[in-house]
């Protein structure tokens, strides 16, 4: 049996990994009787974590949210995505963060074992960030939202859509999507009566919230799929049909969800809808699959294609 200290800290980390646990349950993990397990669960309120219990057959024991942060106890796996994560997010997409995240940083490192400390280093030192491919969103703006989407509360802001008009939308929001590069708010538009999806760098000013709603079934039956198949329909000036020669498994793992929507045809091969502001751009992502295709639409698209095959034709002799 593990000794009392030890054992707190087990405790802690089992009220961490999972949110709520039966009385059984943590007597089993722990191999404690019942009423040690409450001596524990005392030791730790002592100590200032909110621990709330249940009465009953079916009672049991929940870590409330306290005045301080609990210390987290992360296994090694856990420890090295943190560490990537906050690296990553020191020059990320998301803006004033950036200075919060080295400091969490500089903290975890200081009580990493050295082995962890070198795998780290070692994953971190062959990650290059290519650079910021899209604007950069507000933290406190991103966490207003995230924090009304699962409050349920309706918020109210002004944006401007990819035109530059200006509007003021009251809406229900239900989900933040980020696409790699973006964020987006997919969200009821009580205005519309319609899901919209709103690009969050695009929100102005300060959002206001408002009264509670009822949350809906995702649109699509997916809020990433619906964001994604809102993108693919954005009005450019070309708009593409390609069957590619490939399982729709495959071929996803090389297509954002923000460059097109796949739909499968059979094992073998499935359709891509996409969209783009020039000929070229489509022909290089296609090119760069690295799978076979055909052209079904526009016809801009099927001469681009053909023209620029007879050049590399003539390229190679």
């Amino acid at each position: 049996m593990l000794q009392t200290s030890a054992r707190l800290l087990r405790l802690l980390s089992l009220f961490q990994a999972q949110r709520y646990w039966s009385g059984a349950g943590l007597s089993q993990r722990l191999d404690i009787t019942a009423r040690t397990l409450r001596r524990d669960v005392d030791r730790l309120r002592s100590l200032g974590y909110p621990v709330h219990s249940t009465s009953g057959t079916a009672g049991g024991y929940q870590l409330g949210a306290g005045a301080n942060l609990p210390p987290l106890l992360l296994d090694d796996d856990e420890a090295v995505a943190v560490a990537l994560g906050l690296r990553t997010a020191a020059s990320g997409s998301v803006a004033g963060i950036e200075e919060a995240s080295v400091r969490a940083l500089l903290k975890l490192e200081q009580v990493l074992p050295p082995r962890l400390r070198h795998r780290v280093a070692a994953l971190h030192s062959f990650i290059l960030p290519l650079g910021s491919r899209g604007p950069t969103v507000d933290a406190e703006r991103l966490s207003v939202i995230a924090g009304a989407c699962r409050d349920h509360e309706g918020i109210r802001f002004n944006y401007h859509n990819r035109t530059g008009a200006p509007s003021v939308r009251v809406v229900e929001p239900h989900r933040v999507v980020h696409t790699g590069y973006r964020w987006y708010l997919v969200a009821w538009d009580l205005a519309r009566k319609d899901w919209r999806t709103f690009r969050v760098d695009r929100i102005e000013g300060k959002l206001k919230t408002s009264t509670r709603f009822k949350p809906r079934k995702p649109p699509e039956g997916d809020f990433a799929a619906f964001v994604s198949k809102s993108l693919s329909q954005v009005p450019y000036p070309y708009r593409a049909r390609i069957t590619l020669h490939a399982p729709v498994e495959a071929v996803a793992k090389r297509v954002p969800p923000s460059a097109g929507v796949l739909e499968a045809i059979d094992e073998q091969s499935c359709m891509l809808n996409t969209g783009a502001h020039s000929l070229e751009g489509i022909t290089i992502h296609l090119s760069l699959l690295g799978v076979d295709f055909q052209v079904h639409e526009p016809p801009e698209l099927i001469d681009y294609v053909r023209r620029l095959t007879d050049r590399l034709n003539r390229a190679t002799g």
